[in-house]
């Protein structure tokens, strides 16, 4: 029970980083008059009649942009490293405990890895979405 315990916690921060990562980074979207929403980076006409200010103001979206996956990504593999390494320290304990049940734990161990390792790769694709979309 401790265990899961764990790596729901692990799980949960690599989430919320998710989270964070989203809110923090520079998303801009326009609204058309049909009703449908486009990002400004898709928009070729706000491209082609850029002014120096936009331009300047894009150069300053790239900053925040790299700060934002940085820190994203620099929490995720943190979060999860935590995360792994508690539950192989609890895994390891359990095994030397009743050496019986080493196949269901090293199951339930590598199970709870897995999903602690897809949830970094969640983030890591939230902040390329960052860098090259938004």
């Amino acid at each position: 029970m401790k265990k899961s315990r764990f790596i729901g916690k692990g799980i949960l921060a690599v989430m919320l980083v998710i989270f964070m990562a989203a809110l923090i980074s520079p998303f801009k979207a326009e609204a058309k008059s049909d009703g449908s929403v486009v990002l400004a980076a898709e928009n070729a006409e706000t491209e082609a009649d850029e002014t120096d200010e936009e331009a300047a103001e894009k150069e300053d979206n790239t900053g925040a942009k790299a700060i934002a996956a940085a820190i994203a990504i620099g929490i995720a593999a943190a979060g999860g490293a935590i995360g792994m390494g508690l539950a192989i320290a609890k895994a390891n304990e359990g095994i030397s405990r009743q050496p019986e049940a080493d196949g269901k734990i090293r199951t339930n161990l590598m199970l709870g890895l897995v999903f602690i390792e897809t949830a970094i790769i969640y983030a890591l694709v939230v902040t390329i979405l960052i860098i090259f979309v938004m």
